[in-house]
């Protein structure tokens, strides 16, 4: 793991102001449900912002963990506490799959943009280093899947937006998924998380974020990772259930294997 660090100096007074990114191999658990196991081997922990207790959170970073958490930034999800700040104008069809989350209309960002700002701002309160917005990929799924007619522009907007607002409180961005997009977006993110780039066989797409030393944090559901390619390439790749509690999970070690962690 790696900080970028900008130092200021004021005749008496130093201020320094440090951004984490993740560097490629960096070992991570996923836990968005149940209680957080905190006794995992790992370097980075993602958790969800609004469920991961603040002890929890200050506990990892006592025992040195780096904390990612996890939030929706392109659906509405009912059972959050700030659900009922989004109006109808901004709420679309049904994520399929997924019962009571419905697609935002990313173009509507003077709506939308306070309610992440207050997100980021309970991220940094809570002590997250990084964030990870999900769905950010909604222009993938047609008018026909979100309701809406979002653009590949809508989109590279609505994520660097987010970027931006992330770093103007000091807290690393993930870019979830969204793999058409990496070329525009590299620059502007510090590290990826994906979803079955080994089962679409689509990882090598991720490789410009090794590249600039920022790394790749993939976790696999169905199918298991290449370990051996994952630890050449430098792909941080675990496996877990679908529901991500904490159980059953298994990681590529440095030697390649899958193991249970």
């Amino acid at each position: 793991m790696a900080s970028t660090c900008f130092l200021f100096l004021l005749v008496i007074v130093s201020v320094v102001n440090c951004l984490w990114q993740p560097t490629p191999s960096t070992t991570w658990t996923w836990q968005l449900q149940g209680t957080i196991n905190t006794g995992k081997n790992v370097a980075v922990y993602d958790i969800d912002l609004f469920d991961a207790p603040v002890n929890t959170i200050n506990q990892l970073k006592a025992a040195g963990k780096k904390i990612i958490c996890y939030f929706s930034a392109g659906s509405y999800e009912e059972w959050r506490s700030d659900a009922n700040t989004f109006p109808a104008s901004v709420k679309g069809k049904n994520l399929d799959g997924w019962p009571g989350e419905r697609w935002l209309d990313i173009r509507q960002i003077q709506t939308l943009g306070p309610i992440m700002s207050a997100r980021l701002d309970l991220a940094k309160q809570k002590g997250c280093d990084c964030v990870e917005p999900d769905n950010v990929d909604a222009y993938t799924y047609g008018t026909s899947g979100t309701g809406f007619p979002l653009s590949y522009d809508d989109q590279r907007k609505y994520n660097i937006w987010l970027s931006q607002r992330a770093h103007e409180r000091n807290l690393c961005i993930a870019l979830k998924n969204d793999l058409s997009q990496i070329g525009d977006l590299l620059q502007y993110f510090d590290c990826a998380v994906n979803e079955q780039c080994w089962q679409y066989k689509e990882c090598d797409k991720l490789l410009p974020f090794i590249n600039a030393n920022k790394a790749v944090f993939n976790c696999e559901y169905g199918t298991k990772p290449n370990c051996t390619q994952a630890i050449q390439k430098k792909i941080s790749s675990i496996q877990a259930t679908l529901d991500l509690d904490g159980t059953n999970m298994k990681m590529c070690n440095a030697q390649g294997q899958l193991v249970s962690f």
